[in-house]
């Protein structure tokens, strides 16, 4: 991989973190007095079982992580933390081009081997912590289209469903033994608490909550 030198950037974010998790001290120490000259939080961690034990840091996280530690080791921890925003940033100092590919494909933002250039570290980080912010931005708003679809009653994501599809009211009211009259009903509520204006509105919606099985999965009926 190339770099392209830059001025070392200054990534200090008081609502970001950056966190060391290296079992070697020496190593932490390093890296904790690099990440606070730049006077950007930052937090160590000997394990990464001690890491997992922290409560999630609510703002953007990128973790500098060895990959051989005793317990969960790095590709381990990655493991652990899909699905959450923080982003990870391996620096270790017995890598290989398998490890690296490895890492990589899981979706970590770099893979360094030591010693390495501190302006290239930081850059790895900041662009961690870039991807964190998205990542965190995205996650809100699923969880904000997830609230509202559990907002709905059974019957009113059952119409949701036969909308989405392309039925008809009087197609609806047939397939799910109701009058077209109660279909609209349900149909205007729906669309009112999704604030969806259109059909494509609410598609979007729906893929926004990132459940696409919510759409065929069996509702209860009252």
């Amino acid at each position: 991989m190339i770099y392209e030198l830059h001025p070392i950037p200054v990534i200090s974010d008081p609502n970001a973190l950056v966190c060391v998790v290296d079992d070697d001290e020496a190593a932490r120490s390093d890296l904790e007095r690099l990440f606070r000259s730049t006077l950007q939080p930052v937090e160590t961690f000997a394990s990464g079982e001690e890491y997992l034990k922290r409560k999630p840091h609510p703002g953007p996280v990128c973790l500098v992580l060895d990959v051989n530690m005793p317990g969960i080791g790095g590709f381990e921890l990655q493991s652990a933390l899909t699905g959450r925003r923080e982003q990870l940033v391996f620096l270790t100092g017995h890598g290989d081009v398998p490890m690296c590919a490895k890492a990589m494909k899981a979706g970590a933002v770099d893979f360094l081997t030591k010693p390495v250039d501190d302006e290239i570290l930081l850059c790895a980080v900041a662009r961690g912590l870039d991807r964190a912010r998205e990542v965190g931005t995205s996650l809100e708003k699923q969880a904000a289209a997830r609230a509202i679809l559990e907002s709905l009653t059974p019957r009113e994501t059952e119409v949701m469903q036969c909308v989405i599809t392309g039925m008809l009211n009087k197609q609806i009211a047939a397939k799910l033994g109701i009058a077209e009259k109660t279909v609209k009903i349900h149909r205007g509520r729906m669309m009112c608490k999704t604030s969806s204006v259109s059909v494509p509105a609410l598609m979007r919606l729906v893929q926004r909550a990132g459940e696409p099985d919510r759409l065929t999965r069996p509702q209860a009926v009252s």
